[in-house]
């Protein structure tokens, strides 16, 4: 009997113990599976502002507060964009003045929780640039996805998608820079994203599904007159891109990618979101198996690079040694494994998706030697 009660013991905690892990593999899944657009992602610090005077901001002394560059800096009912650190007025040690270009939202008060977004314009196409636009409809696998149009001279349509912790908005960014270039351009929100379609599960399955809604705004490009199609990506968006260009049916439409800080792991990066909310490193492997039960994503780590085996266009590559979600290693794998088809912008001191922000100048003029032969 006693050898029974043992045995019943050990197995009711080894139980337990399963169940626990299960559990708390499922929790730090969520970190990747459940990001919603437009928030911060777990690897972004929160700031704090220590005050405020004409044309600057003084913020919590952090690597992310001393990145070059322009950003948008959001907080709970504010967005303002910052440009670069001032090098000559009064730090502490604990501060950093940066120049503040304008408050386009709200209020920004001493004491305020606010962090850096690659978002510089909140809003849409005209509100926030003066372009005009069409607000469309998509008809996609799961309904309607709402999309900006903003109309070109050119036949060639550039469709835009952005990734994690962003929305459609961080378009904006780079769109008056197409619209110069006379490209048309569709800004897509896809499943999950306000407005449009919730995914069947809830999930983010980190452009594995994803991809079909990319595929949607081909047809519908095609359908008005795109003779040629760009995709667009960043993050999640990214891998989409690169998804629909080797699996869509239309991919023949298909004459090149940007691809900014690809996702091209998709275990890595959600490791790097799990990890990021101080998830112990013993439970990151039952994040892992607790997606791969939740979504149905499985394949062998960097399936995403190998999948471009199969990739038929010229890609154009931006991205970072400081991206922290998506390695940049496996984008120099990339480029280097597709010489004369994958070319690979190295872009220093920038976070996931924000490769434009440090030097715009010299982010777009990549881009237009990588699109001139496009167009």
């Amino acid at each position: 009997m006693r050898t029974v009660k043992a045995t019943a013991a050990a197995v009711t905690v080894a139980l337990a113990a399963g169940a626990a892990g299960v559990a708390a593999g499922r929790l730090a899944s969520d970190a990747a599976l459940k990001a919603p657009p437009g928030r911060p992602l777990p690897t972004e610090p929160r700031l704090t502002v220590h005050g405020t005077a004409a044309g600057r901001i003084t913020l919590t002394r952090d690597l992310a507060s001393l990145r070059p560059g322009t950003y948008g800096l959001s907080g709970d009912g504010s967005h303002a964009v910052v440009g670069p650190v001032m090098e000559a007025a009064e730090h502490t040690a604990d501060t950093v003045v940066r120049r503040l270009e304008r408050v386009t939202h709200g209020t920004l008060e001493t004491g305020d929780h606010v962090w850096l977004t690659p978002n510089v314009h909140i809003g849409d196409p005209r509100s926030a640039l003066g372009l005009e636009h069409a607000d469309i409809d998509v008809p996609g696998e799961l309904g309607s996805l709402p999309a900006w149009f903003v109309p070109g001279a050119r036949d060639t349509w550039v469709i835009a998608v952005h990734g994690l912790g962003t929305t459609r908005e961080l378009s904006l960014n780079v769109l008056d820079f197409l619209h110069r270039l006379r490209f048309s351009v569709l800004a897509l929100a896809y499943r999950g994203d306000l407005g449009a379609p919730r995914s069947p599960d809830g999930l983010n399955h980190l452009g594995e599904t994803e991809w079909r809604d990319v595929d949607a705004a081909i047809r519908y490009a095609v359908r008005y007159g795109a003779q040629r199609v760009v995709l667009y990506g960043w993050s999640t968006g990214a891998a989409m891109c690169l998804h629909t260009a080797v699996r869509s049916a239309v991919r023949d439409k298909v004459t090149g990618l940007v691809l900014d800080s690809p996702v091209l792991d998709w275990q890595t990066t959600l490791r790097a979101l799990a990890a990021a909310r101080h998830v112990p490193a013993p439970v990151l492997p039952l994040a892992v198996r607790a997606a791969q039960g939740r979504t149905g994503l499985h394949g062998e780590p960097g399936r995403g690079a190998a999948e471009a085996d199969g990739l038929a266009v010229p890609a154009l590559i931006l991205h970072g040694p400081g991206d922290t979600v998506a390695p940049w290693q496996l984008s120099r794998r990339l480029a280097d494994s597709h010489p004369g088809l994958v070319s690979l912008t190295t872009v220093p001191d920038a976070p996931h998706s924000a490769m434009w922000n440090p030097d715009p100048a010299a982010y777009q003029e990549a881009m237009r030697r990588f699109l001139t032969p496009l167009m």
